[in-house]
């Protein structure tokens, strides 16, 4: 019986022989295909800048250092999340503050934000869950308030579209992360971005990546110096990204709009027959909104656990996204409690994601479906 995974890459020959020119290129990293990348993605969210990192993680870990975030500031973000979004502010020395998720998109709930906002409260990190931006205007409207950065973490969202406006553009935020891991919108095996309209955010974020070096005269203490002369100002990391990675950025973004619409042509087939079955609650997309649709992160009452064995079981490749940050058993040593969320461990206990991805024929669409209601209905 062949499985169908909830999520997969699609690589095709134009991406192979992106890869290969720039394998056959004087540089492997550092080189020029790293800039045209980060200008291809700054182009298509509409935005100043674009600073490729190695990872996601590492993307997060950059903004947040470039908000200035340190030892005891505090930074609200969502519990449902891969554990990164909370990581990146322990990196710089912060302390996470989990506040409430809406019962209907379980995107992080403005009203319960401002419930969490303290003295030591330095930024916002709103997570764009399976894809589906949050209220970004009214979470603006609460950081300009209150003096906070705003770090949308966008890692699901490339390609989606808050009031009309691009993911990434930073229109509501000062910084946006993007991931490239091989289950996302768009690959670069691991991979990530930070996109900013900030130019000191996009300097200090250039310099984070490196090291903490930089080479450009403008911004060097010490001037007219030799020609080869450098300066390392900060305790910065190597977070690059090499250059036959962004041959295959650069190459799938070309397919990111087509990518993205076969996405939603199969929520379209699940919406049409999930919303009529009893046992399972289907996502939403709300109005002013344009869902990348990243995941389809259904709910199902009764025994989650037991559809989830039979559906594996019948080659459904099901997951669940996401265990509640502060659950996890190191949150739990730093004195997070069980019940500081109530909607999101609510949803945790229905969650169950169902296969996801271009690269799905209609025939695994249709399998999947049948499946589904076989066990669910």
């Amino acid at each position: 019986m062949t499985s169908i995974p909830y999520a997969t890459q699609w690589i095709d020959d134009d991406d192979i022989a992106a890869v290969a020119a720039a394998l056959k290129s004087p540089y492997l990293t550092q080189g020029p295909l790293v800039e045209e990348f980060e200008k291809a993605v700054a182009d298509y969210c509409g935005v100043k800048y674009a600073v490729a990192m190695n990872s996601g993680t590492s993307a997060l870990h950059a903004a947040c250092h470039s908000a200035g975030i340190t030892k005891d500031d505090e930074v609200i973000t969502s519990p449902i999340t891969f554990v990164a979004s909370a990581n990146a502010v322990l990196y710089c020395g912060g302390r996470p503050v989990f506040a409430d998720v809406q019962e209907e998109t379980v995107n992080i709930d403005p009203g319960e934000i401002k419930k969490k906002i303290s003295s030591k409260t330095k930024a916002i990190i709103p997570v764009h869950f399976a894809g589906h931006p949050c209220d970004l205007e009214e979470i603006r409207d609460i950081a300009r308030e209150h003096k906070l950065f705003v770090i949308e973490d966008a890692a699901h969202a490339l390609g989606a579209e808050y009031k009309g406006s691009k993911i990434g553009s930073c229109k509501y935020s000062d910084m946006t992360v993007l991931s490239f891991h091989a289950v996302k919108h768009i690959t670069t095996g691991e991979g990530g971005m930070v996109t900013t309209n900030d130019k000191r955010l996009y300097q200090e974020l250039m310099m984070f990546r490196t090291h903490g070096i930089t080479r450009e005269a403008s911004l060097l203490e010490k001037k007219d110096e030799d020609p080869w002369y450098y300066e390392m100002q900060e305790l910065g990391y190597n977070y690059r990204l090499t250059d036959f990675q962004s041959a295959l950025g650069v190459s799938q973004l070309k397919k990111l709009d087509n990518f993205v619409s076969r996405r939603r042509e199969i929520v379209a087939q699940y919406h049409k027959t999930f919303s009529y079955l009893d046992g399972i609650i289907v996502p939403v997309e709300k109005s002013v909104v344009k869902s990348s649709w990243h995941i389809y992160p259904a709910r199902v009452s009764g025994d989650r656990r037991g559809i989830f064995d039979r559906l594996r079981g019948k080659g459904v490749g099901v997951n669940v996204h996401y265990i509640p940050v502060y659950l996890q058993p190191y949150y739990q040593k730093l004195g997070y409690k069980k019940g500081i969320c109530p909607n999101a461990e609510s949803y945790y206990a229905q969650a169950i994601t169902l296969p996801l991805f271009p690269k799905m024929s209609d025939k695994d669409v249709e399998s999947v479906i049948n499946i589904v209601k076989e066990v669910c209905g």
